[in-house]
């Protein structure tokens, strides 16, 4: 241990003394763990912020139905614009058709003006929904309570306001039974949806949810409806999109060899879209880091193999005075590895600097992963570990006299 930390205390007296070589040294180790630290951290609060708002969108426990596939190539755009709408009667036809199946909300939804007194906001998502919408955590009331089932059969010209749409047209004043217009038709808000915040920027709390048939008669009955779907448990969300599949085929009259003609999908789906997409990241990252651990590595050598030159009297005299051939080949290494691993920890701190500086001028967020760090500074000890190794040896197998007489 005395002999590793005494290497170490060498090395870190070398690099303080040639700051500048030293710091070109480690350059290129620095580039790839600032990659490593500053991307990882990145992707890591990407997938986190990503991952929370497309459970929050989809729900954890739920499935949603829809006119189109999610996953589709070009090829199948031809057949998709021939698929029929999603209907009521698709929900009825699910509802009906399993056990496994607890509730089946359809909803729809446009974008409309919104306004209170002199207050007025444009682009408003409306959201029509059916009875059964209570039954599915997506949406929440924080304020006052969910349209419930009764108004929604009767169309009832009430709403549930999403935060933002709420503090936008209120301000500090209570919306709760306050009459708010939307599309020119008066509503009585009844609640006002939780903080759900944005995703890239663009926000989830400007809406407004009102009854199905109401919105219908709004807007038409001609669009297509999304159907959320929830199981019995979560354990059955497999098996009620199979019974939901099974469904839907009966109620279109498809036949055996004909393919679906709706798209269905849960949570997990849109979660494996975007970890393929953020695949390429985690590619190109891994072709940088190892094209600037190699360039970095062979530079640690060269300079290892300069400062083998610079110390070969000292070596011999080592040699001479009873050091064998492994204290030589410590020595060099630790001290490779100290001067490698130093520009590892150089570019950890410079990798959180660059992403904290990123997530405060974009909508990024990060989340400092523990295994990034020690990955960082495990590669750099054995690039330091690899690289030094032919300068040790080198080192070690000098003569102690032909040493001891090199000016």
């Amino acid at each position: 241990m005395n002999q590793f930390l005494e290497a170490a205390m060498i090395a870190l007296d070398a690099i303080w003394s040639n700051k500048l070589r030293s710091f070109l040294t480690v350059l290129g180790n620095i580039v790839a763990v600032t990659s490593i630290i500053a991307v990882v951290s990145l992707v890591q609060g990407m997938n986190v912020y990503v991952s929370d708002a497309i459970v929050g969108g989809v729900g954890a426990d739920n499935f949603r139905i829809e006119r189109n596939p999610v996953v589709r190539t070009e090829a199948d755009e031809e057949r998709i614009r021939n698929f029929p709408r999603v209907t009521l009667e698709d929900a009825m036809a699910v509802r009906r058709f399993s056990d496994n199946i607890t509730a089946v909300a359809a909803q729809s939804q446009a974008n409309a003006p919104v306004s209170y007194g002199r207050e007025s906001l444009e682009n408003i998502t409306i959201q029509g929904v059916s009875r059964e919408y209570v039954h599915f955590s997506t949406f929440t009331a924080e304020e006052g309570r969910l349209i419930n089932p009764i108004e929604i059969d009767r169309d009832r010209a009430v709403t549930l306001l999403g935060w933002q749409t709420a503090d936008r047209l209120f301000g500090t004043l209570d919306p709760i039974d306050k009459t708010i217009k939307i599309r020119g038709l008066n509503f009585r808000v009844v609640g006002v949806s939780e903080k759900k915040g944005s995703v890239f920027g663009q926000s989830q709390d400007e809406f407004a949810v009102i009854p199905l048939g109401l919105f219908q008669k709004m807007f038409g009955s001609r669009r297509s409806l999304q159907l959320l779907v929830k199981p019995r448990t979560p354990e059955l969300v497999r098996t009620a999109m199979d019974d939901a599949t099974v469904a839907l085929r009966v109620e279109r009259r498809l036949r055996p060899a004909e393919p679906d003609n709706f798209g269905m999908f849960t949570s997990d789906t849109l979660l494996n879209l975007y970890e393929q997409a953020t695949a390429g990241i985690f590619a190109v990252l891994i072709g940088v880091v190892a094209l600037s651990l190699v360039v970095g590595g062979i530079v640690i050598m060269n300079i290892m193999l300069m400062v083998v030159s610079e110390r070969t009297r000292e070596i011999g005299l080592r040699k001479a005075l009873g050091a064998r051939r492994r204290d030589i080949v410590w020595q060099i290494l630790t001290e490779s590895v100290t001067l490698s691993t130093f520009g590892g920890i150089v570019g950890i701190c410079l990798g959180f600097l660059l992403a904290l500086g990123i997530s405060a001028v974009s909508p990024l967020p990060t989340s400092v992963q523990p295994w990034s760090v020690a990955m960082g500074i495990g590669i750099t000890a054995i690039v330091g570990l690899f690289f030094g190794l032919y300068p040790a040896m080198r080192a070690a197998s000098l003569d102690p006299i032909e040493a001891l007489r090199r000016e």
